[in-house]
């Protein structure tokens, strides 16, 4: 079995300022490095479709979508808060982003792949019901999920955060829906400021301090979010897969390196295989250092392979 990668051209259409960290240049060190590791012998590579507003409108508010339809510039750009910004280019690019996630669930849920990987931008753990935030349009992740479980009848899904910022947008998306088990790290105190003081029984927030390591992340992820996770038995396993937890990431202050990410990606794969027929859908999230973004992709996939 290998894995299927999604992705499609119009997520490279997202044009941001020359200063902006989230810019296309991150799919092209990603795309560069799988070539250089010989990994694109291994995988199935496939263009994604846009999402429609009708799958948006299950993750997000109707009157968010159709304000972002609304919002759309034809030139210019358009702030949707202080760090997401619309161009002309952006909405295709989010439509894609979102889309190849649903793709991706129809592939390992009926595919020849129970694997995939979604290499899009912009990311979206951030986007919340109803509001864009920290880079985020749509939120990838959470489209996924409710696809899943509406289109696949899932009842228990498993969402895996490893950003180095607490997925928001997610949580705020899942608070109420105990069909989804959400497990997120991230530093703490940091960007955006919330997660460490969530009191839920289907959310595990793990906040840590800056500085923090391999040892003490698998620590954390052995003692809390596998022993969860198999409890929960979840009928399909996503993940926010964000890699600006490198010790060469500036965007953070975490000290994780590429075995850290080959880890992980074998600790969930084991998970997989054990409760949803190895089923794991990963979508790129963070990751800003080019160089370490991409050596992290391919460790991650080559964990899940």
């Amino acid at each position: 079995m290998s894995i299927t990668v999604f992705s499609h051209p119009a997520c490279m259409q997202h044009q941001v300022t020359e200063i902006h960290p989230e810019e296309p240049a991150r799919l092209s060190a990603i795309n560069d490095q799988i070539i250089r590791s010989g990994l694109e012998l291994a995988i199935s590579q496939r263009d994604g479709t846009p999402a429609t507003q009708e799958q948006l409108y299950h993750a997000h508010d109707v009157n968010y979508v159709n304000e972002i339809f609304n919002k759309a510039p034809t030139e210019g750009h358009v702030w949707l808060d202080p760090d997401t910004l619309m161009t002309p280019g952006s909405l295709q690019a989010a439509l894609y982003a979102a889309g190849c996630g649903i793709n991706a669930v129809d592939e390992v849920m009926q595919g020849e792949n129970a694997r995939a990987f979604c290499v899009v931008r912009p990311p979206g753990h951030h986007a919340t019901h109803d509001q864009a935030m920290g880079f985020c349009i749509f939120n990838n992740i959470a489209v996924a999920a409710t696809y899943a479980m509406a289109n696949y009848d899932l009842e228990r899904v498993a969402i895996i955060d490893f950003d180095v910022h607490h997925g928001n947008g997610t949580e705020d998306i899942f608070m109420g829906d105990e069909r989804v088990l959400l497990c997120s790290s991230f530093q703490h105190p940091f960007y955006p400021d919330t997660g460490a003081d969530t009191i839920s029984p289907h959310i595990i927030n793990s906040p840590m301090p800056a500085g923090t390591g391999g040892s003490e992340w698998r620590t954390e992820v052995k003692n809390r979010w596998l022993p969860a996770i198999d409890h929960f038995k979840p009928e399909l396993i996503l993940v926010s897969a964000g890699f600006d937890g490198h010790a060469e990431d500036d965007m953070g202050n975490f000290n994780l390196r590429e075995e850290d990410y080959l880890w992980i990606a074998k600790r969930l794969k084991e998970m997989a295989e054990r409760h949803c027929g190895g089923r794991v859908l990963a979508m790129l999230e963070g990751g800003y250092d080019h160089s370490s973004l991409g050596r992290s992709v391919v460790a991650f996939i080559k964990g899940l392979i």
